[in-house]
């Protein structure tokens, strides 16, 4: 049985991959900061992306990691997070690279943010404040260190970045979507056909050591 451990199972995204692993019959190993705060299906731990230590320990024993961590809940908390540790994500990559690599773990996808995928001209979208309101634009900055730590370390773990588009909703499962390139393609997708696209990635690997963008 493949089995896969997801970082930030707490959250929409990572609720929603464990959902869609479950209904595949995959083994899931749910990682939250505190296993009391929440109802999940599988096996509930504790653990933090940003601990080498936890990650190394935790992902042992899977086929597959997902990275579905976000350092905030909604617009407000991101906003009173003001500059944001601009290591966050580079942090997060190293932990997991390393963790896999040692442990003999092959496959990482990493949920993405749509405000680091690029325009027409190649500059990225965060840049624009009509995309993306300037007060939040540290945490795209943030979010596209991570993408490069990837691009730039030498690993046997192949990963994935899948990007999902700005409006990402509670929509039912269609069991369907689309992939782009660099600059996206669509603007909505829900959480439930993300999560398709996650475990699919992983049951049968399509697109290697790249960022794609992911919507209806």
């Amino acid at each position: 049985m493949t089995s896969i451990v997801i970082f930030g199972a707490g959250g929409r995204a990572g609720r929603a991959v464990s959902a869609e692993a479950q209904r595949r019959g995959l083994q899931v190993t749910s990682v939250v900061r505190d296993p009391a705060e929440h109802r999940l299906p599988g096996r509930v731990v504790r653990g933090d992306v940003l601990d080498p230590a936890s990650v190394a320990a935790l992902v042992a024993g899977h086929d597959a990691a997902v990275n579905a961590v976000s350092p905030a809940s909604g617009p407000e908390a991101l906003e009173k997070l003001g500059a944001l540790d601009g290591k966050i994500y580079v942090t997060a990559a190293d932990n997991l690279l390393d963790g896999l690599a040692a442990a003999g773990v092959p496959r990482l996808i990493v949920i993405g943010l749509f405000a680091n995928l690029v325009d027409a001209g190649g500059n990225p979208l965060y840049d624009d404040p009509s995309v993306l309101p300037a007060q939040f634009r540290h945490f795209a900055v943030a979010h596209t260190a991570g993408l490069d730590r990837l691009r730039a370390v030498e690993t046997p773990v192949d990963w994935l970045v899948l990007t999902p588009p700005a409006q990402l909703l509670e929509g039912p499962r269609l069991g369907a979507y689309r992939t782009g390139g660099e600059t996206g393609g669509g603007v909505t997708l829900s959480y439930a056909d993300l999560a398709v696209a996650v475990v699919d990635e992983i049951e049968t690997p399509r697109h290697h050591r790249t960022r794609i963008s992911v919507f209806d």
